[in-house]
């Protein structure tokens, strides 16, 4: 049977019950966060959202957002696990190594292990959902 809602907060009220200590799901909303801004050396104009993430009970995957600003970018960089990402809005490129690829809205790019990667925010800045093995990732 299904079941509505009034709203977001009437559905998590309702299904936040617990079943052997843990919750059912989890639901999170993008207002409810308070971005890490990231602006260094390294990375530049980045908004990091750590939506799902191991500390949430997540067994295997986090899932973040990345908000990159007009002329922003991360790190260039490389690590053991793969990842996937999908871009929201926005465009851009992604460094393959010396290979810079253009990207824009619904793109998705699979980074394998050990490939580097750069991403660059065009002149509309890029948003882009990123999920990563729990594996190497801050705790």
């Amino acid at each position: 049977m299904l079941q509505y809602f009034k709203s977001y907060k009437e559905y998590i009220v309702i299904n936040n019950i617990q079943v052997g200590g843990l919750f059912k799901m989890i639901i999170k909303k993008k207002r409810d966060f308070t971005p890490n801004i990231i602006s260094d050396s390294e990375m530049k104009n980045v908004k990091f959202y750590p939506f799902i993430t191991k500390k949430d009970g997540a067994p295997n995957f986090a899932m973040r957002l990345f908000e990159i600003g007009p002329g922003g970018h991360t790190t260039r960089h490389k690590h053991e696990w793969e990842h996937e990402v999908y871009i929201v809005s926005g465009d851009g490129n992604v460094l393959e190594g010396d290979r810079k690829i253009r990207v824009e809205k619904d793109y998705c790019i699979l980074i394998k292990p050990n490939e580097l990667h750069q991403f660059q925010a065009g002149e509309n800045g890029l948003s882009m959902i990123c999920v990563v093995p729990n594996k190497g990732q801050p705790k």
